[in-house]
């Protein structure tokens, strides 16, 4: 645990509690008395109303629009089934920054609706909502559809075969064994919709702001340290008891239920009612994730002078149409965020993997509080990580802020969490017996790890190295602050685009989403192929 321990403390726990203490303390003396001065201000109090119930609405209606397709998932058999299902899984690791450009292609000024319509949702919480279900569907697909692909449903069959209507034998037998996958979901779902950051500042306008949004202009804008301190700490004791909670529930889940191999519940749908059902999942998909995408590939091809290639063409130049946007040419970001992205993966792999080899072995409440701790950077502000990053990372021997190192740390602390959260369920399904008949024939505990368990994990492997990398391509929220003006990423890249008026800048922001969303939808595509190869054991 030392190596992971070390890293978070360094790179994690140092910045923020540097940032939340520089801004609580004035004259070398805490001044408690300002969370109460901040808390109660109106202002303050609207973006805590509006963080808490745009969240809670969020993940109703992901629920209630993702369901359906967790049980298609689960139950039917269907051709393209794995295709379909790696694509509604590619907005969950696409960049916040392009879900809501393409958000903002679709309904937005100018966008298919206020073309076709004269309708416009930007600036409105129903994008910010709609968005919200776009990027979590996938969360609720595979937390719940991967659970109920593997209940027996012999035992539904049973309770129908008693008198049980199919209402109540779903409402007596498979719902509370679903329960606890379903209140998981939905407590990841409200982490991510309660911390969101780049969806609402592009989506939402002026008019809202969420705890994250409302951090990173008190920070950035108005350089109100103490208030932006004052959000971190609620924000960061909100994030702490919804994880708490989800640890709760992934323990209850993990120990409740006899499951059986998915192979054995899937069949193809039967009836009319099942086949309208498949049908409606499958508009759902078009309409919801398929729809927002293309717009953003056709925004991105519609060019002034017609279709074509203009706006790629144009990211290879510097200040194009008169822009001083950037210092480099745009498509630079492309090489520098594939760069950033690959280190980042490498840090998340050896800090993730060390620290899941170290929850495996080791039991007890420290341990447990550990594992706890690897998931607060997906929900602690990554504003204040990357503004703690340049005021604490500025001396020697730790003087990184003119580094480039520094953004693949900021990334590998968001990949670090999918590492173990992928590879922890793996290793501890590897048996004890084979690590202790190595070490009786005499190999070395790094050579049993190297003759044993890696052959073992190493798929798993291979797909949390895929999912670091998406997370680390696309992380906005801490790079804004620390990459450089010469060495944009792609992220950071999208959002200076749309920060500026003009149809040439818009078009480019357009063709660098399209850009992102390709390289993780590629990435995720070879998750799914390894995830599904047969030619061996995952």
């Amino acid at each position: 645990m030392a190596v992971p321990v070390a890293f978070f403390a360094l790179f994690f726990a140092y910045p923020v509690t540097a940032i939340v203490g520089r801004g609580l303390k004035a004259e070398g003396d805490w001044q408690f008395g300002q969370i109460g001065e901040v808390l109660s201000r109106p202002d303050i109090l609207d973006v805590l109303w509006f963080t808490t119930w745009q969240a809670l609405a969020s993940t109703a209606l992901t629920l209630l629009i993702a369901l359906p397709g967790a049980y298609v998932f689960a139950r039917f058999d269907f051709p393209g089934k794995q295709v379909l299902r790696a694509v509604v899984t590619v907005p969950f690791v696409l960049p916040t920054v392009v879900v809501g450009t393409a958000f903002l292609a679709l309904l937005g000024r100018g966008g298919l609706l206020d073309e076709l319509w004269g309708v416009r949702l930007d600036t409105t919480v129903w994008a910010i909502l709609l968005a919200h279900v776009f990027f979590n569907y996938a969360v609720v697909v595979r937390t719940v559809g991967g659970l109920w692909s593997q209940l027996d449903p012999r035992q539904e069959e049973a309770a129908r075969v008693l008198g049980a209507g199919r209402f109540a034998a779903f409402r007596r037998v498979t719902l509370p064994a679903l329960a606890p996958a379903v209140a998981a979901a939905a407590l990841m779902v409200f982490l991510f919709t309660f911390t969101s950051f780049g969806v609402v500042q592009i989506l939402g306008g002026p008019a809202y702001s969420t705890l994250e949004v409302e951090i990173y202009r008190q920070t950035a804008q108005l350089l109100d340290l103490p208030t932006a301190a004052v959000l971190t700490l609620v924000q960061f004791a909100a994030v702490g008891g919804i994880l708490a909670v989800h640890a709760a529930t992934v323990r209850r889940r993990e120990r409740a239920l006899k499951l059986v191999d998915p192979a054995q519940t899937s069949r193809r749908p039967r009836g009319a009612g099942q086949w309208a059902l498949l049908g409606g999942v499958l508009l759902t998909a078009l309409l919801l994730i398929l729809l927002p995408l293309g717009v953003l590939v056709e925004r991105s091809l519609d060019g002034a002078g017609g279709y074509g290639f203009g706006y790629y063409e144009a990211l290879q130049s510097v200040g194009a149409g008169g822009s001083s946007t950037f210092l480099v040419p745009p498509l630079e970001a492309v090489g520098n965020s594939l760069r950033y992205a690959l280190v980042a993966t490498l840090i998340a792999l050896v800090v993730g993997g060390l620290a899941a080899a170290a929850l495996t072995r080791r039991a007890g409440r420290l341990v447990r509080g550990f594992d706890a701790l690897l998931m607060l950077p997906l929900g602690v502000s990554a504003v204040t990580v990357g503004f703690g990053f340049l005021i604490t990372l500025d001396k020697p021997p730790l003087d990184l802020r003119t580094s480039w190192i520094l953004v693949p740390l900021a990334q590998a602390l968001v990949g670090v969490p999918f590492v173990v959260r992928t590879m922890l369920p793996v290793l501890r399904a590897v048996d004890d017996r084979l690590r202790e008949a190595a070490a009786v024939l005499g190999a070395s505990p790094l050579r049993a790890w190297r003759e044993v368990d890696l052959p073992l994990v190493r798929r798993a492997v291979l797909v949390a190295a895929g999912f670091a990398f998406a997370v680390s391509l696309g992380e906005f929220g801490a790079t804004v602050f620390i990459a450089r003006p010469d060495n944009p990423t792609l992220p950071v890249a999208v959002a200076r685009l749309l920060g500026r008026s003009g149809e040439l800048n818009y078009g480019q922001a357009m063709a660098l989403s399209t850009i992102l969303m390709l390289v993780c939808a590629v990435s995720l595509l070879l998750l799914e192929r390894i995830r599904t190869d047969r030619s061996g054991e995952f």
